[in-house]
């Protein structure tokens, strides 16, 4: 099963949302208290913290490269970021 979760400063689990592999996570992002805007990855308002489990999504995308998103910061835009496998993703909004 995949599930993200919403972490305090602490690390400790708010709220959680299942996901498919391969589902955009908009509407996990929404129910996590994540704002989206335009959903294409142009504004950046669903720009989140992955604290944990990185390795479960996709590759960033060429909206998140051209946004400064490089490899090895530990922001994503939600509504670019799709599980590969199963496991549980931490972020922090």
């Amino acid at each position: 099963m995949a599930e993200i979760a919403r972490v305090d400063e602490t690390g400790k689990v708010e709220e959680t949302a299942e996901a498919f592999i391969d589902e955009e996570l908009v509407d996990q992002g929404e129910k996590l208290g994540v704002a989206f805007g335009c959903i294409d990855g142009r504004c950046g308002s669903c720009r989140a913290e992955v604290v944990e489990g990185m390795d479960l999504l996709n590759d960033r995308t060429q909206e998140e490269l051209d946004m400064g998103l490089d490899e090895g910061e530990s922001y994503r835009l939600l509504c670019q970021c799709k599980f590969k496998k199963d496991g549980l993703v931490k972020i922090r909004v």
